[in-house]
C-alpha cells in the first residue's frame, strides 16, 4: 500500500467506494461521518442484502428525525436531515437496484423524493423548482439564486452522472457556487432519476439535444447574465458535456469531473478479447450465451452489470455494450471551443488515462488540474476532497467568469 493511501473502509471496492463518497458529501452537510460509519460497521464483503438494508435504516432514522424538526418548527435542523436523509435514500435506491429482488426500488426511491423535497422546502437557500422544455416534454430541475436580488449572476448549470442523485449536486456544485455569489441550475436529464425511475426514459448519448434546450431555458429567467454560463459534469456527466460541447458553442466556460472520452472502456476492460471479437464478428447471440454462462460464476459482476445497464434500457449483453460504444468523444473534441477546465484524479479507477486525452484533443482550449493521493484527493471524483475540488474549479471559473 502506498504511503498515500487512505485505509479502506470495506473489503469490498464498490462499498468502500460508496462509504468515501458519502463521507465527502459531509462537506456540505449532506452526511455525517459518524452515523455513515457506525452504520455499515459490520457489513460483510459480499452481503449485498446487508449492505440495501443498512442504508436504508440509516435513511430512514434521518428522514424520521427531519420529520420531527419540521413539525416542531426547527427549520434548520430539518433542511440538514432532510439533506442527509435524501443522500443515504441514494445509496439505498443504487444498492436496491443491483439486487436479485429489486421489488422495493420504487418505493425507495420515491423516499429518496421525500427526502429531497424536504430539503427544498426547508432550506434557506433560494431555490425554485422548474420544468425545462425538452422535445415533447419537460424536464425537472431546481434553479438556486445566489441571494433573492434581481442582479444578473454569472450561472452553473449541473449534470450529474449516470447514477448520481440531486443531494450530490448539491455536493458537488451547488452549495459552493452559491456561496461564490452564482445561480446553479441541477436537473434530471435522460435516463437520471426520476427519468429514469418514474418516466422509464433511458439515456441518450447526444447530449447537444439535452443541454442546447437547457441552455435556452436557462438564459430566459430573471437574475441570469446569459454573457456568463458555465457547464459543469461530474462522473459520467462529464461525457455529456463534452460531447454537448462539441455542437454547442454559447457557454462561457465548462468544466469536465473527471475528462472522459469513450465511456465504454469502463466496460470492456473487463472483458476477455475472445469474448469481444465474437461481438465484434457480428455473432451477437453467441455473446450473449457466453456472457449469461460466465455470470453464473460470477454473481457479483452480474449485480454490477444488472445495476449499470438499467439506464441504458437495452435488454441483451450484446446490446448494452453496442449502446455503451456509442457513448465517445474521440472524433468530436476537436470541434469544443469552449473553455474547459479538465480535472484529473491519481488513481482515477474507472476511465484511467482519459483526462489526459481529453486534454490532448483540447489543447488550444483546454486547462489540466491534477489531484494527488498525496492531497488525500485521490479516485474518482475526488470522493474525499470535495472542498479542494470547489477551490480549484471555482478559483479557475471566477477568472474567466469576472463580471
Amino acid at each position: 500500500m502506498s504511503q498515500h493511501s487512505i485505509t479502506r473502509f470495506s473489503a469490498n471496492s464498490d462499498y468502500d467506494y460508496e462509504i468515501r463518497t458519502t463521507l465527502g458529501f459531509s462537506v456540505e452537510g449532506a452526511a455525517e461521518p459518524g452515523e455513515i460509519l457506525a452504520a455499515v460497521s459490520g457489513v460483510g464483503k459480499w452481503d449485498h442484502e446487508a449492505w440495501y438494508a443498512a442504508w436504508y435504516r440509516l435513511a430512514e432514522r434521518t428522514l424520521a428525525t427531519a420529520q420531527k424538526a419540521a413539525t416542531a418548527g426547527h427549520a434548520v435542523s430539518a433542511s440538514a436531515a432532510y439533506l442527509r436523509a435524501s443522500a443515504y435514500y441514494a445509496v439505498a435506491v443504487n444498492a436496491q437496484s443491483a439486487l436479485a429482488d429489486s421489488g422495493q426500488l420504487a418505493s425507495t426511491f420515491a423516499k429518496q423524493q421525500q427526502a429531497w423535497s424536504g430539503f427544498v422546502a426547508h432550506t434557506p437557500a433560494e431555490v425554485t423548482e422548474v420544468a425545462i422544455p425538452y422535445e415533447q416534454s419537460t424536464l425537472p430541475g431546481w434553479f438556486f439564486r445566489a441571494d433573492d436580488s434581481s442582479a444578473k449572476r454569472a450561472t452553473v448549470v449541473g449534470v450529474n452522472g449516470s447514477d448520481g442523485s440531486r443531494s450530490s449536486m448539491w455536493v458537488a456544485c451547488v452549495a459552493p457556487a452559491l456561496r461564490r455569489g452564482y445561480n446553479v441550475l441541477i436537473f434530471d436529464g435522460p435516463g437520471q432519476q426520476s427519468e429514469l425511475f418514474e418516466r422509464n426514459v433511458p439515456f441518450r448519448p447526444d447530449w447537444e439535444h439535452v443541454i442546447s434546450p437547457v441552455y435556452d431555458f436557462i438564459v430566459g429567467l430573471d437574475g441570469v447574465d446569459a454573457e456568463r454560463v458555465a457547464l459543469y459534469g461530474i462522473s459520467q456527466g462529464s461525457y455529456w458535456v463534452a460531447r454537448a460541447l462539441a455542437f454547442e458553442h454559447r457557454f462561457a466556460a465548462a468544466i469536465t469531473d473527471p475528462g472522459i472520452v469513450d465511456v465504454s472502456t469502463s466496460w470492456m476492460h473487463q472483458l476477455p478479447k475472445g469474448l469481444l471479437k465474437t461481438l465484434d464478428d457480428g455473432q451477437g447471440a453467441k455473446f450473449d450465451k457466453e456472457m449469461a454462462f460466465g455470470m453464473k460464476f460470477s454473481p457479483d459482476t452480474a449485480r454490477t452489470w444488472k445495476f449499470r445497464a438499467r439506464p441504458y434500457g437495452t435488454t441483451g449483453y450484446a446490446e448494452t455494450i453496442e449502446a455503451v460504444r456509442k457513448y465517445t468523444v474521440a472524433d468530436l473534441a476537436s470541434s469544443i471551443t469552449t473553455p474547459l477546465l479538465i480535472l484529473s484524479p491519481e488513481r482515477e479507477q474507472f476511465w484511467p488515462g482519459q483526462p489526459e486525452q481529453l486534454a490532448e484533443l483540447t489543447s488550444a482550449v483546454s486547462t489540466l488540474v491534477e489531484f494527488t493521493a498525496a492531497e488525500g484527493a485521490d479516485g474518482h471524483c475526488q470522493p474525499l476532497a470535495r472542498t479542494l475540488t470547489a477551490q480549484r474549479m471555482f478559483d479557475w471559473l471566477d477568472d474567466r467568469l469576472a463580471d
